[in-house]
């Protein structure tokens, strides 16, 4: 029976029982895994105690391709991100990546670079980063690495008043002539080309990265299918997010 042992990324987890967890795991060189740890929570097992959601390490587990659910037999726990427990919008960010990779890619399909970017995310929001850059970074590295990557060379193109997003072919467009296409500020089309490009954006306009976010949420749920409520509540205005927050705890 094949064995692997990867670098992993916990992006759902699960209790199976007292003692047990079942996960799904981001791994650096096999792709997602979804797999069961028996007795993961026990005090000496082989798991570093648990495997924690976003927590990173190294994993071995024995791959039976025709089963759904793998078994995994070590963990290693090698980095915890300790901004996502107490601060909420790293938290929700946090959870939309996880989410996002969850939903968007097959199982048993490397993604070596994204799982780099994810990884780099969740150290530069450890570090302090400001939370929006970040994510925003991450959601277009996601949308690359899945063949769904945005179209922005035709930005210097369009008059700025007639300045579109076109979802259904992932490119700007002039909304005179794509009558469903979204409209968009240059601001935000701006944001978006600029964090594209690779180039910092920490000094771009926080409230523009905010409207970047919130288009590529929209046009990621035009990609996947079912509810994506870590995304939703992640893209939120803050107001009407702390709102929501405080009413399901009010329930």
């Amino acid at each position: 029976m094949p064995h692997v042992v990867d670098s992993a990324l916990c992006i759902r987890q699960w209790d199976w029982s007292e003692t047990s967890q079942t996960v799904s795991m981001f791994c650096r060189g096999y792709g997602v895994l979804r797999g069961l740890a028996k007795g993961a929570r026990r005090e000496r097992s082989s798991f570093s105690g648990g495997i924690d959601l976003l927590a990173c390490g190294e994993i071995v587990a024995v791959v039976k391709p025709e089963r759904e659910l793998q078994t995994l037999t070590q963990w290693t726990l090698q980095q915890m991100f300790r901004r996502p427990h107490d601060d909420l919008e790293v938290n929700l960010l946090g959870l939309a990546m996880a989410d996002l990779v969850h939903q968007m890619l097959p199982p048993a399909v490397p993604h070596e670079r994204l799982f780099d970017a994810m990884l780099a995310a969740l150290e530069r929001l450890e570090e302090g980063d400001r939370p929006s850059p970040v994510f925003l970074r991450f959601v277009l590295a996601l949308l690359r690495e899945t063949g769904h990557h945005p179209d922005f060379d035709n930005l210097s193109q369009v008059v700025p008043a007639r300045l579109a997003f076109d979802p259904s072919e992932g490119r700007i467009v002039d909304c005179s002539e794509h009558p469903k296409s979204w409209r968009m500020r240059p601001e935000t089309a701006f944001a978006l080309r600029h964090a594209a490009a690779g180039e910092p954006a920490e000094n771009l306009d926080p409230d523009s990265v905010d409207r970047a976010i919130r288009l590529l949420a929209a046009y990621v749920r035009t990609i996947v299918p079912g509810e994506l409520r870590s995304l939703q509540l992640a893209t939120e205005p803050r107001a009407r997010r702390r709102r929501e927050i405080q009413d399901s705890s009010e329930r």
